[in-house]
């Protein structure tokens, strides 16, 4: 609260605000509570959705978990079953809206394509997992699939530990698949090796790396997601992207991501739009549900669920990836429920006209607070 309160003393423009200014710090403070069992465990913790949803490779077995808890029935099916249901594939309910299969490690192997089959009261649906860390789309069918990724031979950092250069901070944005000349969608490892040595040559010190998570139309430049723990496979594979990275902070630059965490792509099969049959399991419902200006959906930050989700979501990209930090993309948007469409910001009145999205501000509060925790050294950058 001392930090709250030398912010206003450090300027008294902000005195007639105090009370918004204290009552958001506060709002942070209870939630981090709750989340942690009062303090019990840490923001880290908690944020370990990653390790848990999904599927996962285990000792002696394959499991697989999703979320749903509209769901009645869900049944994995994919090339290990020739896209049949079956029994063997079939989840069971866990509990608290919890889907579980476990199943032998010789019934799937790396690259096996898959979806899940959900079904709900009064209707069924494909769906992709949410929790997916690797989808593909058919060339020819242009149809996306969650694919197993499970390679003999993952590959190593050679660099464990990098600490950024901020001291000026340089940033080169990039688009991975525009950075070519070719007349064709650029790779990682084009990117490593013929672009990386320019940027070097440059000067830069930080690379800025658009539309990694996946996203189905390539014209959204990234920023209609529907799959939040993978990344693009147009690009190339996960380990290709670690070798980007990796070789970055060989040569002493640091690597953030843009993070869309403003809004999802409306897809209902391969992204989040109506898991279930439940259009707001992640969205906020009524009319803050959907972006007026992108076409898109809101996530509703209220839901300890959604910030499960997005926190384990930052944690996943800075410790699977190396990542050494975030440009959070559509701040705006998310701090204020007119997404600041028409506003013009002129004054501190601006900012606190009862107009704020407390939820969202508490989350990005918190994601700040999570990132340090993992890397005190993290840079977050709000667009």
């Amino acid at each position: 609260m001392d930090k709250t309160l030398n912010i206003i003393k450090n300027d008294p423009w902000l005195k007639p605000y105090e009370d918004a200014i204290v009552g958001r710090h506060q709002c942070v403070i209870d939630k981090e509570n709750e989340l942690t069992d009062g303090g019990k465990k840490s923001l880290s913790d908690f944020a370990n959705g990653h390790l848990f949803f999904g599927l996962h490779r285990e000792a002696e077995e394959w499991v697989f978990r999703e979320i749903a808890p509209h769901a009645t029935k869900i049944v994995l099916v994919g090339d290990f079953s020739n896209w049949q249901e079956k029994e063997e594939f079939t989840l069971n309910d866990i509990g608290n809206g919890v889907w579980e299969v476990r199943m032998p490690l010789e019934a799937i192997k790396h690259c096996d394509l898959y979806k899940m089959h959900v079904y709900w009261e009064g209707g069924h649906g494909e769906s992709l997992p949410a929790w997916a860390t690797r989808v593909v789309q058919d060339k020819d069918t242009h149809i996306f699939c969650a694919q197993v990724w499970d390679p003999i031979n993952t590959y190593k950092f050679k660099v464990e530990s990098f600490k950024p250069t901020t001291d000026p901070l340089l940033i080169y944005e990039c688009h991975i698949g525009m950075a070519q000349e070719a007349e064709e969608i650029g790779s990682y490892d084009e990117f490593r090796e013929n672009i990386l040595p320019r940027i070097v040559a440059g000067g830069y010190n930080c690379l800025q790396i658009m539309a990694i998570q996946e996203h189905p139309y390539y014209s959204s430049f990234g920023y209609h997601v529907t799959n939040f723990f993978a990344p693009s496979s147009r690009f190339g594979t996960p380990d290709e992207l670690k070798k980007l990275i990796d070789a970055a902070h060989e040569a002493g630059i640091s690597v953030i991501m843009d993070v869309v965490h403003s809004h999802a792509a409306r897809n209902e099969v391969e992204g989040l739009g109506n898991l279930a049959g439940d259009p707001n399991q992640y969205f906020y419902p009524g009319n803050r549900r959907l972006h007026p200006a992108w076409d898109s959906l809101c996530f509703d930050y209220g839901k300890d669920s959604v910030i499960h989700f997005l926190l384990s979501n930052c944690k996943y990209w800075l410790e699977e990836f190396h990542f050494d930090g975030f440009r959070f993309d559509g701040v705006t948007s998310m701090l204020y429920y007119t997404h600041g469409l028409g506003d013009a910001f002129t004054n501190y009145g601006d900012y606190f006209n009862g107009n704020e999205d407390d939820n969202a501000i508490c989350y990005l509060t918190l994601a700040n607070k999570l990132i340090r925790e993992i890397n005190p050294n993290a840079i977050t950058v709000a667009e």
